[in-house]
């Protein structure tokens, strides 16, 4: 057989995706977007504390920063498809969008840090959709109307 052409049984084999390695302080991170929202999330195994760095020298814990159950489930939610929930530290910094984009664009944030912790998540994570940024935007403001659809009050006199 000639050496360029791979066996049978190289072919067929099944591709094993790496782990990326963490940076030198052990942590993992992943970037999440939603609308303007943008999330910075470092993710490393622990004992399961979820901060959200609020300035250099404040943090707030998750139910501290998010009111409603719905962000705060939101931002987990990675974490319970994983079945890591309460096993990983999660170090989070946000900026802009409301509470609800940020929720949002932690929870991708989150979901990436997994799928570089753990290639063999990434199905669970992506079945649930958490690897998929939202794509919608605000629409712009039109000229000549009041808004991106609504229109000027019409007067025919």
């Amino acid at each position: 057989m000639n050496e360029l052409t791979p066996t049978a049984a190289a072919k067929t084999a099944p591709v094993l995706k790496q782990a990326l390695p963490p940076d030198r302080y052990g942590w993992w991170w992943g970037t999440g977007r939603r609308k303007t929202a943008v999330a910075r999330i470092r993710l490393k195994p622990g004992t399961g504390k979820f901060e959200i760095t609020c300035t250099r020298k404040k943090s707030k814990q998750i139910n501290e920063y998010f009111s409603e159950i719905r962000d705060r489930s939101d931002c987990v939610a990675p974490l319970k498809v994983s079945g890591l929930e309460g096993k990983m530290d999660v170090i989070c910094r946000c900026n802009g969008g409301g509470f609800m984009g940020q929720a949002q664009s932690i929870r991708l944030a989150v979901a990436r840090a997994l799928k570089g912790y753990d290639p063999a998540l990434e199905g669970a994570l992506r079945d649930a959709g958490f690897l998929t940024r939202d794509p919608r935007e605000v629409e712009r403001k039109k000229y000549g109307q009041a808004g991106a659809r609504r229109r000027f009050q019409f007067s025919k006199r």
